[in-house]
């Protein structure tokens, strides 16, 4: 494969490697250090001129210092003549901001700056994987491929649920709706939904089952999981309603603050996570945590 050049962030270098190896490549040579005073400095230890440049940065851990190195490493490729340059952003940062929730709000579209600053710095092409919101590819003027992890949800469903003909998908959310009736569709089983009603943001106030799932395996399908508060009382909420088992699949495990207290708290089977985001240090301390390389 002529002309490719993968570069790595330092948010997620396994998946990365994972990436160059599938494709037969080897990692671009770069150095990223911080300055003193925490400035971020990129050095491509390559030539890139006349090339089509991917560069692999995760919207995850310290997520405003990855999104700078992001925009330096973008920058200094375009400025050393590389023909086209590529983010592949696994998981986007910012990726929730993508409204004013409130008529009147003062509230930014933080997503909407994300795609400024990602085309001013040069990048030519984005590829993602399951946005938050999907109208976000519209906040572009360049090309942007948004990847589903459905198929792979799909595969797991079938190989690890005995029970997975007399299961119901479940989304956490109304905003999940589209999502879990694809897949009920595709598995030809029902499919429910929770709707929520939230004090402020990270806070669940009210649940409200709409759906059968009494007797049935629920599985939980949601693209993201932070603080893992809507998907534990869901799991409560599941069980309350006569579920036998409950799984979730989460396209984007995120887990912070709580999350992982919550998790071996709750009433799960299994809490499954692409790796979008690198899962091995919250694995350690959450046995029901299983990370699968599903986008590869």
């Amino acid at each position: 494969m002529p002309n490719i050049k993968i570069f790595s962030g330092s948010s997620h270098p396994d998946l990365s490697q994972k990436i160059a190896d599938r494709l037969g490549l080897e990692l671009g040579k770069v150095v990223t250090k911080k300055f003193s005073n925490q400035e971020t400095c990129v050095e491509i230890g390559e030539s890139v001129r006349g090339e089509d440049v991917y560069i692999v940065q995760s919207g995850c851990g310290e997520i405003n210092d990855n999104l700078m190195e992001l925009l330096i490493m973008i920058n200094a490729c375009k400025i050393a003549s590389a023909s086209r340059v590529t983010a592949v952003i696994p998981c986007f940062p910012y990726a929730r901001q993508d409204k004013k929730d409130k008529v009147g709000s003062r509230a930014p579209i933080s997503a909407k700056l994300v795609a400024n600053m990602l085309s001013v710095a040069g990048a030519d092409h984005i590829i993602t994987m399951d946005l938050h919101a999907s109208q976000i590819q519209g906040f572009f003027d360049i090309p942007v491929d948004n990847l589903y992890a459905e198929p792979a949800v799909l595969k797991w469903i079938k190989e690890n649920i005995n029970e997975w003909k007399n299961c119901t998908i479940v989304s956490p959310d109304a905003g999940g709706a589209k999502r879990v009736t694809s897949i009920a569709d595709r598995l030809n089983v029902d499919f429910a939904l929770i709707h929520k009603e939230r004090k402020k943001a990270n806070e669940v106030d009210r649940m409200v089952l709409v759906g059968d799932v009494k007797d049935r395996v629920a599985i939980l399908v949601d693209d993201m999981a932070d603080t893992c508060g809507t998907i534990c009382h869901a799991a409560d909420k599941l069980v309350s309603a006569g579920a036998t088992k409950v799984y979730a699949i989460l396209t984007h495990g995120i887990f912070s603050g709580p999350a992982i207290s919550r998790i071996n708290n709750a009433n799960f089977e299994a809490v499954v996570v692409t790796n979008t985001i690198p899962q091995e240090d919250k694995i350690k301390h959450c046995n029901k945590i299983q990370a699968q390389t599903l986008i590869l």
